[in-house]
């Protein structure tokens, strides 16, 4: 995977409020597998993204599992150039770069850190339906930071869904 975050390009002219609203995961690749394993009960989604006061954007995840279905939000903050931002999780950081999008297509890249680093590269839509042209960017970017293909895991009405500024119990 790559070293440095100054290899991953930025999204040129991004404006965020054109991200806002429902995100379908598409594709996955990531550096370790092990966090998004089949066998693994619980799975982590992206259902949205929205802007915050101050330039933030929110990201309404849902995790769901046995017996658990609850909606949060992660707040992440501009961080350098547009298109990146930072935020924190216990125990670690992220940081998030939107790497292109026509933004009805999204190519994120999220670098988690903790005790070690790990990347997770994600081709989104707004609808069920995979782009070809989209699909070989990101197979490119996959190919050149040597990624494995993760499962793809979308909440399908399974959970209700959380507005921008809310979380489900």
């Amino acid at each position: 995977a790559q070293g440095t975050l100054e290899e991953v390009p930025v999204q040129p002219g991004f404006d965020a409020q054109k991200m806002e609203g429902r995100w379908f995961t598409m594709q996955l690749a990531t550096s370790h597998t092990d966090l998004v394993l089949p066998t693994d009960p619980l799975r982590l989604a992206l259902h949205s993204i929205w802007t915050r006061e101050g330039g933030d954007l929110a990201l309404v995840l849902f995790w769901i599992g046995e017996g658990v279905c609850r909606g949060m939000n992660v707040t992440i903050h501009p961080a350098g150039l547009p298109g990146q931002y930072q935020g924190s999780f216990a125990g670690g950081s992220m940081h998030v770069s939107f790497v292109s999008s026509d933004y009805s297509n999204l190519i994120l890249y999220v670098r988690f850190e903790d005790i070690e680093v790990t990347s997770l590269w994600a081709l989104l839509a707004r609808r069920m339906l995979e782009d070809p042209a989209w699909l070989g960017k990101y197979w490119e970017y996959v190919e050149k930071f040597r990624l494995q293909s993760a499962p793809v895991f979308n909440v399908a009405g399974q959970c209700p869904s959380p507005g921008p500024g809310e979380s489900t119990p």
